[in-house]
């Protein structure tokens, strides 16, 4: 496998995800940031933060497949929240946990950054995810 998850010594141990991925593959995929819509271009789950992240990984599932990569290969998570608060994060985690489940994916996530903005590029988006992956 071309990504290795990793907790150092020091730092927190996060059940979620991991602090550090080591990708030592040879082809990098770097996926459009995803957001709430279907192939049709329809909002899934509007004002539902878990129906909408359960949605955008999906789609980030559904853009590593058509370059030859799982979530097994992603080295690095970035997501967008529009008005972050801490309250948000149950509902944020809920969404990852069902799309995990529809996925298959029982080990944790690779590292993830949550940044807090004021707004995404459509009405009703409440978050948005890309992803880098490392394909051996």
């Amino acid at each position: 496998m071309p990504v290795t998850l990793l907790n150092p010594e020091g730092l927190p141990e996060v059940d979620l995800y991991r602090q550090v991925s080591v990708a030592t593959g040879s082809k990098l995929v770097f996926t459009a940031g995803q957001v709430s819509v279907d192939a049709q271009g329809t909002l899934v789950g509007a004002g539902d933060l878990a129906a909408q992240t359960e949605q955008c990984y999906l789609n980030v599932a559904t853009a590593l497949a058509e370059a030859g990569a799982t979530f097994d290969d992603v080295a690095k998570l970035t997501v967008y929240i529009v008005d972050w608060s801490p309250e948000k994060m149950e509902p944020f985690l809920e969404g990852v946990a069902r799309a995990a489940a529809r996925l298959g994916i029982d080990a944790p996530l690779p590292p993830f950054t949550g940044i807090g903005v004021a707004a995404l590029a459509g009405e009703g988006l409440l978050l948005e995810v890309e992803a880098t992956a490392v394909v051996g």
